[in-house]
């Protein structure tokens, strides 16, 4: 078999497996031995995408959910090699191939984040040095120091809670605000907070000099409140319970 044959069969091969219904199989291969590889590598990729989008797999039927993963299988290109990176090549499929289908739930891009960070944030090789970092450190009068292991996440659809028996047709008018983790234990953790403790976190992160005080003095004027301690008290006690959940480790030496 000549080298431009061969790889004309290579590519039938890899057709076939990738899309059976619209590309036969190449000639002289048993559909028996073809059946192994057709389904070996289906079941591969379905199974990883399964795992690391569980909710959407229970919201779609079984049909509706192979047509989407076969339509994923047979038409993206990935760029990575990577099986860990799977869910983020169908992360790049949802947002810009796929066509919207009846089946598909309002907010089905943001709720495959939600369930892709957990897995992004596992297996992510950021780690926590504590070495200039005082653990007791007081969060009102120093900077506060974010765990490089928590990203604050911003939805407008409810995604926490959504589910087969829970999915809003359109998004309500408070977003939802999330910070995601990772503890100690490597273990990933979600915690929903208020608008208020949002801005507190981005605030700190985008002023690296700002002490505790700084930040909630900042929302205070921003909100025109007519009792500052009152914002102050609920900073404080924002502050306290990110360092309890490890999003906060403590502050600058």
């Amino acid at each position: 078999m000549s080298s431009s044959a061969f790889k004309k069969h290579q590519y039938a091969f890899t057709a076939h497996i990738r899309d059976p219904q619209k590309n036969p199989k190449p000639e002289g291969i048993e559909d028996r031995r073809m059946a192994i590889y057709r389904d070996l590598f289906y079941n591969n990729i379905e199974g990883f995408i399964s795992s690391g989008f569980p909710i959407i797999r229970e919201i779609y039927n079984d049909e509706n959910w192979h047509k989407m993963v076969r339509d994923f299988f047979a038409n993206h290109r990935s760029q990575s090699p990577y099986f860990l990176e799977i869910s983020q090549e169908f992360m790049a499929y949802l947002e810009n191939e796929r066509q919207p289908h009846d089946e598909d739930p309002a907010g089905l891009l943001e709720l495959a984040h939600y369930e892709w960070v957990e897995l992004a944030l596992h297996v992510s090789d950021e780690t926590i040095d504590m070495d200039n970092i005082d653990a007791n450190g007081n969060l009102l009068t120093k900077c506060p120091v974010f765990s490089p292991v928590a990203w604050p996440l911003v939805y407008q659809f409810p995604v926490h809670t959504m589910g087969p028996d829970n999915l809003p047709t359109e998004a309500p008018e408070q977003p939802t605000y999330l910070v995601v983790y990772r503890n100690r234990n490597d273990q990933v953790r979600f915690l929903e907070i208020n608008p208020v403790t949002a801005r507190l976190i981005s605030l700190l992160q985008e002023n690296p000099s700002y002490t505790g005080n700084d930040a909630i003095k900042h929302i205070a004027k921003e909100m025109n409140h007519p009792n500052p301690e009152v914002v102050h008290q609920g900073g404080t006690a924002a502050l306290e319970e990110l360092q309890e959940h490890g999003i906060i480790l403590g502050t600058h030496r």
